[in-house]
């Protein structure tokens, strides 16, 4: 594994010691409502007294320029230049932004990464990917921006509620689906609840480091981490316009996991029986994400808008069989609706 990831609990204590460097001129902490009272007080004892606070609220809706708004001028007011640090800590929004926050400042300063969430851990914060939200679609503006370290410490996932644990298993089971079609069907014998998770986190993190490595800027390989992405990210993007009805990252991606499974089949490159099992896993650990039928065209309309797509083609990533991902695998926008649709009937 790549030994700019640190995980374990030694974890906060190689924090430390980067950040007490004589490189680094100041420390400035990126949270958000949440992880100021849940984690911060984990974190603390390993930053150095001058350290300075930057506060955002939690929540996906606040993945924006005006946050990184907050930031910067946090950032300018305090005098920070290029040997600052931004530590970010928190999910894959905090991670997200506060990278790409780090990545604009004076052109770039280094930042390091410290997840809370099981998304931020095995996904999110690591393979150099930053970026926010914008006009409704999901990831819009971004940069590919490696951190100086990702520090990884599994005490985190105690703070967190089950709906949130759930939603950073999806991409668990995203990266068995496309490249370890073993830990696939020992895992979905065993369950998902588990008492220790580091070791799912590294063997996650491992993957994704081995496939970041093959293609860092997403010209090729790369896009088999977007399996499932394609219509989840439709689909959570609709459902932010919708009050009251936002789904977490991980449950859109769950049901994006089913519907580019079922497309998959579709062609020809997935049995029914592989995605039986595929759907019965996943739905042992997800409820299913509530839309009507006539909603459909509408969440597959935010697929245009997928990084993925060149011109007017959207490239989507489904499986040649469990275990082993194609990536730029063209699709419409119907069969994308067609895929909703069948997502849709199951269960009901």
């Amino acid at each position: 594994m790549d030994n700019s990831v640190i995980i374990g609990p030694n974890a906060l204590s190689a924090l430390a010691e980067f950040l007490y460097r004589p490189a680094v001129s100041r420390v400035f902490v990126l949270v958000d409502s949440n992880t100021a009272r849940l984690c911060l007080p984990l974190l603390e004892p390993h930053l150095p007294n001058n350290y300075h606070l930057i506060e955002i609220p939690a929540g996906e809706e606040y993945k924006t320029l005006a946050s990184c708004d907050t930031v910067w001028t946090q950032l300018t007011q305090h005098r920070a230049d290029r040997h600052a640090v931004l530590v970010n800590l928190g999910g894959g929004v905090v991670t997200d932004l506060g990278g790409f926050a780090a990545a604009l400042y004076k052109r770039g300063i280094r930042f390091a990464q410290v997840p809370t969430t099981l998304l931020a851990q095995v996904d999110a914060s690591v393979g150099g990917k930053t970026g926010v939200d914008f006009q409704g679609f999901k990831n819009q503006l971004g940069v590919f921006q490696a951190p100086a370290a990702v520090f990884i410490e599994p005490r985190f996932l105690q703070t967190l509620d089950p709906r949130q644990l759930k939603s950073g298993y999806a991409e668990v089971i995203k990266h068995w689906l496309i490249a370890d079609a073993a830990a696939f069907e020992q895992n979905r014998r065993l369950g998902w609840l588990t008492d220790d998770w580091t070791a799912i986190i590294r063997d996650s993190v491992a993957l994704k480091q081995r496939i970041v490595a093959q293609d860092p800027l997403e010209a090729g390989p790369r896009k088999l981490l977007n399996f499932g992405h394609t219509v989840g990210h439709a689909l959570e993007s609709y459902l932010l316009t919708q009050p009251g009805r936002e789904a977490l990252h991980g449950e859109a991606v769950a049901a994006g996991l089913v519907c580019e499974s079922w497309l998959s089949v579709q062609r020809g490159l997935l049995s029914p029986e592989e995605l039986d099992k595929i759907e019965t896993f996943v739905f042992s650990v997800f409820d299913k994400l509530s839309f009507v039928g006539l909603e459909t065209e509408a969440i597959a309309e935010f697929a245009l808008q997928d990084k993925k797509n060149a011109g007017n083609t959207i490239n989507c990533t489904l499986l040649n069989g469990i275990g082993s991902g194609v990536y730029d695998q063209p699709v419409t926008l119907t069969e994308i609706a067609e895929a909703l649709r069948y997502y849709h009937r199951l269960q009901s």
